[in-house]
Parts: structure tokens; C-alpha cells; sequence
């Protein structure tokens, strides 16, 4: 009886090990791949790993096939997509195939909407210590940017596709959703955003995709959009740092003006840090000017002022401005904060 049952042990143990050991062999195989152009075999292993059941093999295939641009493998990307919709919980727990596949279809310029519909309208709910979370989230993100770059779909239609990720549960896609609108732009797309934003029930970062989309809009309103971000920088926290960064980005005189009018009201040292930062990312003149002047003249806020340049500017020009201002504030706090964020400079003097 124990021979009979040491011999189905070992049945059992035969049964399973040489499968790990075929896993750990081609997983091995196809991280030997990476960084390199495969050559006929490669390409072919990779033909035989898109078709395995095991979705971190697909995944890691879909990777090796996106990183070189594969085309010729899309075919069998599509196939590997399609194929683990079906029992997605079990065939692809956490998504894995299918967010690699995604890409890989991105990356190799599949147009074709109707992938991309499926991967937004899935949800993958999976069992959790208290209950189940959807697992899907990434997906729907990378499926609801890509349909921007789909055929088939004029503006109106893609505009109300993009509706269902605007309001989904997870914030990345809504992320996505809002980028996406920046990129059809035109007159509905700006009022989608401008909607969205002053419902002000948005998460921060959310809200600051909005932003970046609204303001990158070329809808003959650049103006209106600024009072509209603008007015979040007395918001405080989070969503006024999204309003500052994202009119930083636009490097527009009215944006300047108004993280200029804002700093001068004062505030907190992290949000003065923040408003600084982005006067600085402006690249304007009279950013740099406005940032020099309180070098000069307010020793108290000197620091954060230097701190900013030091993170945007290097030019030699730049630095020697940054000198004379130090010199001129006559002040041994702002001196310190200049050893501090110019150490190059006082190791250059010390030097000569």
C-alpha cells in the first residue's frame, strides 16, 4: 500500500515538475531576448509564446514584440487579445496578457476600434481579502487612448465613446478619458472639460489632467481657460499645484500673470515652493525677472526662489544673474541658501 501510494506521489510530482521546468526554461528564453533584435528562431519562439495558455509568458512576449516593433506578429497579438477575454478571471488573473497585449497592439498602430471597445467596456472583478476589486483599470485606460488614433470614428462619435472612461470608478482611466479629449480638441471636447472642471468633484490628479488638456486645447479661448485654472490656486493642497503646473506648461504671459498675482499674496512655504517651481517652468523672462527681484529683496523668501532656478536653469548667463542678486540682497540668509542650491558656483570661486 505505501509502494502503490509513493508511486502515485510520484505520479502527481512527475506530472507537474517537468510543466514548471518547461515554464522556467522559456520564461528564461525569452528574457535572453531582451534588448535584442530577435533573429527567425527568436521570432518564431515568440509565435509559439503568444499562443500559451500561461498569461506571464504572453505578457512578457507581448513586451519583447512591442520593445522591437514587431509588426509582423500582430496577427498573432490580436488572436492573444481576444483570447483571454474568455474565463478572464482564470485565464488572466490581474490582467497581465491583456495590459502587455494592449500595448503591444499601441505600440505595433492597430487602428481597429472595435479592440480597443472591448478593452474599455471590460471589467475583471477578483476576489480580495473583504470582497472583489476590478482589476481592469490599466486596460481600460490604454484601450481608451488608443481609440483617439482609430479609423472609422469622426469626432462626434469618438466624443461619445470617450464619455463612459470620463465617468469610470477608476481614476487613471478617467485620466486617460481627459487626455484623450485634449487630443480630439474642438469646441465639445473644450466644454466636456470645462464642465468637468467646475463641478470641482473631481480627484486632484484627475482634475489636473483637465487642466493640462483644457489649456493645450487651441479652442480661440486660450484667455477664458486660464481664469478657469487660475481660479483653483486658492483651492490649496493638491488641485491648486495641478492649476499651477498646468499653466506653467502652456508658458502663456496671462499664465504667468496670474502664478505671479498669486505668490504675491503669500502663502504656506510647500505651496510657495509650488507657485515658484512653476513661475520658474514658464521660461519667460519675466518669470526669471520675478524670481531674481525676490532673491534681491526678500530675504525670507529667497530660498525657495533659488531653489526653483537651480531646477530649471543652467545656463552660465542665468547663474551669473542669480550671483548678482545675491550680492545685491546684502543678506547672509540668502547667502547660505545660495551655498546650498549653487554649490557649483561657490566650489568654482573657491577654486579660483
Amino acid at each position: 500500500m505505501k509502494s502503490s501510494m509513493t508511486s502515485a506521489a510520484t505520479g502527481r510530482i512527475g506530472s507537474r515538475m517537468p510543466v514548471n521546468r518547461t515554464f522556467e526554461r522559456e520564461l528564461a528564453q525569452l528574457e535572453s531576448m531582451s534588448g535584442k533584435v530577435p533573429d527567425e528562431a527568436g521570432i518564431e519562439r515568440l509565435h509559439a509564446a503568444l499562443g500559451k495558455e500561461n498569461n506571464y509568458l504572453v505578457a512578457k512576449a507581448a513586451r519583447l514584440v512591442a520593445d522591437q516593433s514587431l509588426v509582423g506578429l500582430l496577427p498573432e497579438v490580436l488572436v492573444a487579445f481576444n483570447r483571454f477575454f474568455e474565463d478572464a478571471v482564470k485565464s488572466d488573473p490581474q490582467c497581465w496578457a491583456k495590459n502587455a497585449l494592449a500595448k503591444a497592439l499601441v505600440k505595433l498602430e492597430c487602428q481597429d476600434a472595435d479592440v480597443y471597445l472591448r478593452g474599455l467596456r471590460h471589467h475583471q472583478e477578483e476576489p480580495v481579502w473583504g470582497g472583489q476589486s476590478d482589476t481592469a483599470g490599466a486596460l481600460r485606460a490604454t484601450c481608451t487612448h488608443a481609440l483617439v488614433a482609430c479609423d472609422g470614428l469622426n469626432d462626434s462619435e469618438l466624443l461619445n465613446i470617450l464619455l463612459e472612461p470620463f465617468v469610470d470608478l477608476d481614476k487613471t482611466v478617467r485620466m486617460e478619458a481627459a487626455r484623450a479629449f485634449g487630443q480630439v480638441g474642438g469646441e465639445s471636447a473644450s466644454l466636456l472639460l470645462k464642465l468637468r472642471i467646475l463641478l470641482r468633484k473631481e480627484d486632484d490628479e484627475v482634475l489636473g489632467a483637465c487642466f493640462s488638456a483644457l489649456l493645450g486645447l487651441d479652442n480661440g479661448d486660450t484667455a477664458g481657460s486660464i481664469r478657469l485654472v487660475a481660479d483653483f490656486l486658492d483651492d490649496g493642497e493638491e488641485a491648486a499645484a495641478e492649476a499651477a503646473f498646468a499653466l506653467a506648461e502652456t508658458h502663456e504671459p496671462a499664465a504667468l500673470a496670474a502664478l505671479k498675482t498669486r505668490r504675491l499674496k503669500g502663502a504656506d512655504p510647500w505651496f510657495t515652493s509650488v507657485l515658484d517651481n512653476a513661475i520658474a517652468l514658464t521660461r519667460l523672462a519675466e518669470g526669471m525677472e520675478f524670481l531674481l527681484g525676490m532673491i534681491e529683496k526678500d530675504p525670507r523668501q529667497a530660498a525657495s526662489a533659488l531653489d526653483a532656478i537651480s531646477r530649471v536653469h543652467q545656463s552660465d548667463e542665468v547663474r551669473a544673474r542669480v550671483t548678482a542678486a545675491v550680492i545685491a540682497s546684502k543678506s547672509e540668509r540668502v547667502l547660505l541658501a545660495f551655498h546650498q542650491y549653487f554649490p557649483e558656483i561657490v566650489e568654482d570661486e573657491k577654486s579660483d
